[in-house]
C-alpha cells in the first residue's frame, strides 16, 4: 500500500488497482461466494463498509466485458489460490459469463410515481448500456419493438419484468450462457418508502420485480444483493425460497466486508501511524459480524489515515441519520430510557428479528433496536435463548467511541437554539439552587420541545410529559456526563419517574428527582398537589439511600419534584 494514496469514496475496483489507490484484499469473498453455490443471495451490511466495491469487484471478475483482464487480480488472493499445487482454477472463470449490474443507491423519492420514473431511468440505462444487441440477428422485431420501449417513464407493470427480459436476450447473445445479476443498495428505495407513506405501494412492486428478476428467471446463472436492511420476505421476497439471506449475525462472509484488526494494524504501520493503534481500537472497533468481532469500518480507517492520524466521527457523518433519529426521538419512552443507558456505555437485552418489517417499526422498541443492529449502531456483546421456543436474545451496546459522538451530537441537535438557552439557564439555576428560574427556564424548555418529543398525527396529551421527561434526562446525560453519573428508573404506574444525579466529585451536590403527571384520581386537583405527592414518594421510597450509602450527606442532596399538567411544569 502506497499510504499516499489512501483516497476516500472509490467504489469501482478497475479504478482502484490501476490508480495504485488504497486496497486491502477481499477477494476471496469471489471464491467463497461461488463456492457455496448459492442461486440467489442477500447479504446486508451498513453503510459504507464496502458493499459497492465487493460487488464491482465481482463483476470485474465474472463479466465477460473484462474478459482478458486478469492483470487486476494479480497479487490477490482469488488469482494465487492453487489446488493440490495446480495453477488456480480461478483464473480460468474470469471474464467468462454475462453480467447485469445495477444499483438502487440514487432511487430516493418523496412519492411513489417518483420512485417508478427512478428505476424505470436506472432500467433503461442498462437497455442503453447493451444496445450492441440489437446489432446482431438475435431478437426477432417484435423483441426489437419492446427494446426500443424500455424508457425512463415506462408503466411499471413493464419495467417489472424488463431485467429478466435482459437476461434473456444476452444468454442468446453470448451462446446459452446464463447471466450474473448483482443489484446493490436495494432497499434504499424501500426505506424512503417507508420514511414518505408509500409503503405498501411500493411493496407490491417491488414484490413484482424481485419474483421476475430472481425467482422465476430461468436464465439466470446466479444473483448476489447487497443492501443495509433484510426487509422482510414476506414483504418484497415473496415465495423466494431459495433465497440465501446473511445478515450481520450471519457467519459466512464474516470477514469479507470491513477490515479486520490485523488488516487495520498492518495498514498503520504502513502508513507510520503504528503508534495509534489502541486508540484507534477504542474509537473505531467494535463491529461483529458472525463470530468474527473487532471489524473496523473502512470508511473511518481510510479517513484516519488520509488525515495523518486525526480521529472524528468520520463514518457516522457520512449521511443523514434521519430515519434512526426520528424513531429515537419520537419513540415510546422505552427507546429514550435504554438510550440513556447506551450513551453513558452501559448495555441491554432485547429480543432481535433481523427481518425489518418498516410498517411496525414505529411502535416497536424491538423493531428499533434490531434496525440499529443492521445498521451498526449497535454490536452483539452475547447472545442466550429462552422458552420453549428458544427465542433469540441479544446483549447489545453502542458499537464504539465514534458511535457514542454521533449519538451525542443528534441529542444535542434536539436542544438547539433558544431551547439549548433555556436548557442551560435551567441547569445553572439547578446549580445555584434557584428554584424560581428553574421553573422559569423548565417551561420554556417544555413549551418549545413537547412538539419535538411527540410520536405520530395523533398523539396522546397524556403522554407528553412522557416522552419530554425521556429527551430531558438524555439531554442531561449527554451534557453533564463529565461532571455527574445520571441514572433514570421509570417506577410501575404511569407517569412515575426517578432520576439520580451523583456528582463524580465527592464535596459536590447531589439531585434527586421526581417526575409526575397530575392524577385527579389521586385527588390532585392542582399542580401543588401533584408536587407534593412527589416530594412524598421521594421520602416513602427513601430515594436518597443509595445516595447516603455512597457517601453523601444530607446536606448535599437536593430533592426536586417536577409536576406536569400538559404542557405546564412545576418545580419544587
Amino acid at each position: 500500500m502506497n499510504e499516499n494514496r489512501a483516497g476516500l469514496g472509490y467504489q469501482d475496483f478497475e479504478e482502484i488497482r490501476i490508480g495504485n489507490i488504497f486496497y486491502i484484499d477481499k477477494t476471496d469473498f469471489i471464491r467463497q461466494w461461488w463456492e457455496y453455490a448459492d442461486k440467489v443471495t442477500l447479504i446486508t451490511r451498513p453503510r459504507r463498509f464496502g458493499k459497492t466495491l465487493n460487488m464491482s469487484t465481482v463483476e470485474c471478475f465474472f463479466s465477460n466485458r473484462y474478459a482478458d483482464r486478469g492483470d487486476l487480480f494479480e497479487g490477490l488472493s482469488i488469482w494465487e489460490q492453487k489446488t493440490d499445487g495446480k495453477e488456480c482454477q480461478y483464473r480460468a472463470l474470469q471474464g467468462t459469463f454475462p453480467v447485469i449490474f445495477l444499483s438502487f443507491a440514487n432511487v430516493k423519492a418523496a412519492a411513489y410515481t417518483d420512485m417508478v420514473y427512478k428505476i424505470t431511468e436506472v432500467i433503461a440505462k442498462l437497455f442503453e448500456k447493451n444496445r450492441y444487441l440489437l446489432e446482431e440477428n438475435i431478437l426477432s422485431e417484435n423483441e426489437k419493438i419492446y427494446y426500443n420501449n424500455i424508457v425512463p417513464g415506462m408503466d411499471a407493470g413493464i419495467a417489472a419484468g424488463a431485467i429478466s427480459a435482459m437476461a434473456d436476450f444476452m444468454r442468446r447473445y453470448y451462446g446459452g450462457k446464463k447471466v450474473i445479476i448483482l443489484l446493490d443498495e436495494y432497499d434504499t428505495p424501500m426505506q424512503e418508502a417507508w420514511l414518505s407513506g408509500y409503503w405498501e405501494e411500493a411493496v407490491s412492486f417491488f414484490s413484482g420485480l424481485f419474483n421476475a428478476t430472481f425467482k422465476t428467471n430461468e436464465h439466470l446463472e446466479r444473483g448476489l444483493i447487497t443492501g443495509i436492511t433484510r426487509v422482510a420476505k414476506e414483504s418484497i421476497f415473496t415465495g423466494m425460497n431459495h433465497l440465501e439471506v446473511i445478515t450481520t449475525t450471519s457467519d459466512k462472509y464474516e470477514t469479507a466486508f470491513g477490515f479486520t484488526e490485523e488488516e487495520v494494524f498492518a495498514s498503520l504501520d504502513k502508513a507510520g501511524l503504528g503508534g495509534e493503534k489502541q486508540e484507534v481500537k477504542r474509537w473505531y472497533d467494535g463491529f461483529a459480524f458472525g463470530s468474527q468481532t473487532d471489524i473496523y469500518n473502512p470508511w473511518s480507517i481510510i479517513s484516519f489515515i488520509s488525515k495523518k492520524g486525526k480521529y472524528d466521527a468520520y463514518w457516522s457523518n457520512t449521511s443523514g441519520n434521519g430515519l434512526v433519529n426520528s424513531l429515537i426521538q419520537t419513540g415510546v419512552p422505552d427507546i429514550k430510557q435504554t438510550m440513556e443507558g447506551l450513551i453513558q456505555g452501559k448495555s441491554f437485552e432485547a429480543e432481535i428479528d433481523e427481518k425489518i418489517v418498516f410498517d411496525q417499526i414505529s411502535g416497536s422498541p424491538n423493531a428499533v433496536w434490531s434496525l440499529l443492529l443492521a445498521t451498526g449502531y449497535l454490536k452483539v456483546l452475547s447472545l442466550r435463548y429462552v422458552g420453549e421456543f428458544k427465542e433469540k436474545v441479544y446483549a447489545m451496546a453502542l458499537t464504539n467511541l465514534e458511535v457514542r459522538s454521533m449519538f451525542r451530537n443528534m441529542v444535542e441537535g434536539w436542544f438547539c437554539g433558544s431551547v439549548k438557552t433555556y436548557y442551560n439557564e435551567f441547569i445553572n439555576a439547578l446549580m445555584n439552587d434557584n428554584v424560581r428560574k428553574m421553573n422559569t427556564f423548565m417551561n420554556k424548555v417544555a413549551l418549545d420541545t413537547f412538539s419535538s418529543f411527540d410520536s405520530g398525527n395523533k398523539p396522546s396529551t397524556q403522554a407528553e410529559p412522557e416522552r419530554f421527561y425521556h429527551g430531558f434526562v438524555l439531554g442531561m446525560v449527554v451534557d453533564l456526563a463529565g461532571t455527574y453519573k445520571i441514572r433514570s428508573n421509570r417506577e410501575s404506574g404511569y407517569g412515575r419517574y426517578d432520576v439520580m444525579m451523583e456528582p463524580l466529585d465527592k464535596a459536590g451536590k447531589a439531585f434527586i428527582f421526581e417526575f409526575k403527571v397530575q392524577d385527579a384520581d389521586e385527588d390532585e386537583d392542582t399542580l401543588e398537589d401533584t408536587l407534593a405527592n412527589a416530594h412524598a414518594q421521594i421520602e416513602e421510597k427513601k430515594y436518597e439511600a443509595e445516595l447516603l450509602a455512597n457517601g453523601f450527606s444530607k446536606e448535599q442532596i437536593r430533592k426536586y419534584g417536577f409536576a406536569f399538567k400538559g404542557k405546564e411544569c412545576l418545580i419544587g
